[in-house]
């Protein structure tokens, strides 16, 4: 059965560092757009960042252009979300996601067909 394992997550300061990895699980993450999603306690779930199958494109969320790096490691079918320079509004519980899908670049939509359980991150002085 296909599963996605998410860990990496956990307490930091504002200004610190985390790296979450996703390893899945009966599916090949080369084949599917990977996504990262976060939801905070009384938020709708948002879309964080997503690479493409194949040729790897890229997409961010405007918020964390320039601190998340997202990225992808076939040997291990694992795909990683580097988070940098983390702000408190960045605390919630994130998911990584799969998508089967045409040729073509991933979205931050929620229309994703395998989620993970989720790890939380925290940002908090």
């Amino acid at each position: 059965q296909v599963q996605l394992v998410e860990s990496g997550g956990g307490l930091v300061q504002p200004g610190g560092s985390l790296r979450l990895s996703c390893t899945a699980f009966g599916l090949t993450l080369n084949n599917y757009h990977i996504g990262w999603f976060r939801q905070a306690p009384g938020k709708e779930r948002e879309g964080v960042s997503c690479i493409t199958r194949g040729d790897g494109t890229t997409n961010y969320v405007d918020s964390v252009k320039g601190r998340f790096t997202i990225s992808r490691d076939n040997a291990k079918n694992t795909v990683y979300l580097q988070l940098n320079s983390l702000k408190p509004e960045d605390t919630a519980v994130y998911y990584c996601a799969a998508k089967a899908s045409l040729f073509r670049n991933c979205a931050l939509s929620n229309d994703y067909d395998y989620w993970g359980q989720g790890t939380q991150v925290t940002v908090s002085s």
